[in-house]
């Protein structure tokens, strides 16, 4: 391989790499949300500085179902994350996430800073209840229902579409070669040319078991505050960064 053939491969094995290059876009994206409240203490250990917690220590879980992804394939997500704000402004904050395809799961930390692990989520719809699971060394993990369908949001998708729009942030780590950080930033990115196809919010419920290497249970629920259920496209776009730690 020549210098310009490497530095034009788009990932890791160079031979076969992982994923292709971005923006990556997703068609007919499936959430299952459940907003909670957590424990303080537990929110800020989870948060990274300079982001700042919600004042009423709001944190969510998801469940993700992705059929039409490019570059990455037809797979299934899991993870929560906590409301925050950056410099006064509200966002999202990734604290785990847990999938079963490899692209994504690569693509995701190497280039975002996404905090990917290999689980099996799965989401799905069981007579009337939407149901989401995680299962991880073939322990279950967490599980969350919703009512379906029992309070459309239709008439207010412009601002479902504008929350898809906040900004979210992720930490990204990667070491050097010996060990010591590389790369040590908040990185931010928006979604892009959003489309919101279904909307609707219920009564949810949220459980989670204690778990060493997948550590979902570490922000206990205090109070289930809603759920949301959405399908959804849109482009992820490449990011920026927000703080280096190394500067």
């Amino acid at each position: 391989m020549t210098r310009d053939e490497i530095l034009e491969t788009p990932s890791m094995p160079a031979f076969s790499p992982s994923y292709p290059r971005g923006p990556f876009r997703f068609l007919r994206r499936e959430y299952l949300i459940v907003t909670y409240e957590t424990d303080a203490d537990a929110l800020r250990r989870a948060l990274p500085e300079p982001l700042e917690p919600h004042p009423d220590n709001r944190v969510y879980y998801e469940w993700m179902k992705m059929p039409d992804s490019s570059g990455f394939g037809d797979y299934e997500e899991s993870g929560s994350g906590a409301l925050a704000t950056f410099d006064g402004e509200p966002c999202n904050f990734s604290i785990q996430m847990y999938l079963d395809d490899e692209p994504p799961i690569t693509a995701g930390r190497e280039i975002w800073g996404f905090p990917k692990k290999w689980g099996v989520p799965r989401l799905r719809l069981t007579k009337d209840t939407l149901t989401g699971t995680l299962h991880y060394d073939d322990e279950r993990v967490a599980m969350g229902t919703m009512t379906y369908k029992h309070r459309s949001l239709e008439h207010d998708l412009a601002a479902v579409k504008q929350g898809l729009g906040k900004l979210n942030v992720n930490l990204k780590l990667l070491p050097d070669v010996d060990g010591g950080p590389k790369v040590a930033q908040l990185v931010g990115y928006r979604l892009e040319d959003i489309t919101v196809h279904g909307a609707s919010e219920g009564e949810a419920r949220l459980h989670l078991i204690p778990h060493v290497n997948c550590r979902v249970a570490d922000l206990p629920v205090r109070r289930i505050v809603g759920g949301r259920h959405m399908v959804v496209d849109f482009t992820l776009p490449y990011g920026q960064v927000l703080h280096d730690y190394l500067a």
